[in-house]
């Protein structure tokens, strides 16, 4: 996250609200309370609460007593009742801040609108998230991806690649032919080997029908990442 590397000299604490939502009585206000004296013990600090939403929601007739107490705990901390938090910044991200409690909200003294990423900034989420994995992807490959997500959130493209990731060991589980190739091994990278077995279509030359459990471990070559799926 973007505040966590600029605020270099603070300790930087990241929750969700499930972190911080208990199914014992009284066990989540506790959670928020050790959450708020934590930022204390380690001023300066700065405390970044994903999905405050769920946490801190418009009070309704029909909530619980629970999620009452923790909005009343909340707010009794970030008024800093008996507390000092100098040296304290919190900060609350939402896809839906209308729905927040207004007495929560304007604890909040800034609210500043992200946008959704724009074409440059998903291709450069894909290859960011993309990382080191192996794949024949090319700048042309990642400008078309970022074309067909717009309206995508960074966590949608985060999304869209970890299932993307999932493909080679997908092809591996499904295959019912491997065939030999040549390539890095995959236990030493430097070392060439001619005896590898990868994933292939049953009228492929030199395919083999068997499954992926009759490939020794040392000997399997698994598809790179591409688009054809």
């Amino acid at each position: 996250m973007a505040v966590a590397t600029e605020a270099q000299n603070s300790t930087f604490i990241s929750v969700s609200s499930s972190d911080l939502v208990s199914k014992w009585l009284g066990e989540s206000e506790k959670l928020v309370r050790e959450l708020f004296e934590l930022a204390r013990r380690s001023k300066p600090s700065i405390i970044f609460i994903d999905e405050v939403d769920s946490l801190c929601s418009s009070r309704s007739d029909n909530e619980s007593e629970s999620a009452r107490r923790i909005k009343t705990e909340f707010l009794v901390q970030m008024q800093d009742v008996g507390h000092d938090m100098d040296g304290i910044l919190v900060l609350g991200a939402t896809n839906i801040p209308w729905i927040l409690d207004a007495a929560i909200r304007r604890r909040f003294e800034k609210r500043i609108y992200i946008s959704l990423p724009d074409t440059n900034a998903r291709k450069d989420m894909f290859k960011l998230h993309i990382g080191d994995t192996p794949n024949n992807l090319t700048e042309e490959h990642l400008r078309e991806l970022a074309r067909k997500t717009e309206g995508y959130s960074g966590h949608d493209i985060c999304m869209v690649v970890r299932d993307a990731l999932m493909q080679p060991v997908r092809k591996v589980q499904d295959a019912t032919h491997f065939k030999r190739v040549s390539g890095p091994s995959p236990h030493d990278p430097n070392v060439h080997a001619h005896d590898l077995l990868t994933p292939c279509s049953p009228g492929d030359p030199g395919a083999v029908p068997m499954s992926w459990l009759d490939v020794p471990s040392d000997k399997l070559s698994e598809p790179i990442l591409s688009m054809e799926g």
